[in-house]
């Protein structure tokens, strides 16, 4: 037998975009849909009662997930970080290796910073230490660090989350790994 009266919940979309999902593990389209509780008299929904809050919603497996789903990078967008926060880490190493660079420290810091402050929050440890063992062997590669270097790197570390510890740990392993 039917239910008479009850609560049905009503969506409206209020945007759309394209979105890392967490339950088909891929970039996908989502709707932002906006919940709103209703009594329901034979199934016809007819006063509301509330808000059901928002969601979104991927449009190929249909799952619901809170907005902050969307603070996370599409694997496109991931991929495209990395590649800047590799690029800008490079050339910071190259730049502080260079002699008599005057006033580019600060420069360089406010760079690394915009580059990888976006992106660290979403690196696995080991992708952190990675980019940072990546600039070590540049900054090696003439020669042992400079203090122009290492204060670069170690700018590095900061911007990638690291602790001090951590990244002194692995920058003296890379001066002990042969190239």
């Amino acid at each position: 037998m039917p239910h008479i009266w009850g609560v049905r919940t009503t969506w409206r979309t209020v945007g759309d975009g394209e979105f890392f999902c967490p339950g088909c593990g891929g970039d996908r389209s989502y709707l932002r849909r906006i919940g709103r509780h209703r009594f329901a008299l034979l199934g016809i929904p007819l006063l509301p009662s509330g808000t059901a809050g928002t969601v979104v919603e991927c449009a190929s497996c249909r799952t619901c997930f809170r907005t902050d789903v969307l603070g996370h990078p599409t694997t496109t967008r991931f991929s495209a970080m990395l590649r800047d926060a590799v690029h800008t880490v490079a050339l910071a190493v190259l730049a502080a290796g260079k002699e008599g660079i005057d006033g580019s420290g600060t420069a360089l810091t406010i760079e690394l910073h915009e580059v990888l402050d976006p992106l660290a929050p979403h690196l696995a440890p080991a992708g952190s230490e990675d980019i940072l063992l990546q600039g070590a062997r540049i900054a090696l590669a003439d020669g042992p660090y400079t203090p122009s270097e290492h204060q670069t790197l170690a700018a590095v570390g900061r911007a990638l989350l690291l602790s001090h510890e951590d990244t002194e740990r692995l920058l003296a392993i890379a001066a002990r790994t042969p190239s």
